[in-house]
């Protein structure tokens, strides 16, 4: 029983094994033993700071975030529905095609009800934040 496991044990073992030597490694050899005032300011790709890294961000901005990502995950649903359609379509299977635009509704409906809430407003005006 365990030598069914063994060959995933031994991918662990070599991945923690690589990732222990590669934070030894860059322990033992990195520049960062002795950190100077200039090492520990925020990098702007070489541009001088516009501003402070330890400023305020608007709550809007991670509302944004997360309304994207869950808008991406669920079009990524759409993909293998796309995929299988013509099959599904092609067997009389007018279930698979009516869900489909159900979801798509449904997106949409959500897309709509976020908008009129003024999630993607980024002006300043009626913002409570």
């Amino acid at each position: 029983m365990i030598a069914q496991y063994l060959p995933v044990l031994l991918a662990f073992a070599f991945a923690a094994a690589v990732a222990g030597g590669l934070v030894g490694v860059s322990a033992l050899f990195g520049r960062g033993r002795f950190p100077k005032k200039r090492g520990r300011e925020t990098y702007e790709s070489g541009m001088p700071l516009l501003d402070s890294s330890r400023k305020r961000i608007s709550v809007k901005f991670f509302v944004v975030a997360m309304v994207f990502i869950v808008f991406d995950v669920e079009i990524a649903f759409l993909f293998p529905w796309a995929v299988a359609l013509r099959d599904l379509v092609g067997e009389g299977n007018g279930a698979a095609l009516a869900s489909g635009f159900l979801f798509l509704l449904l997106l949409a409906i959500g897309y709509i009800y976020l908008w009129r809430e003024g999630v993607f407003d980024w002006s300043q005006r009626g913002s409570a934040s």
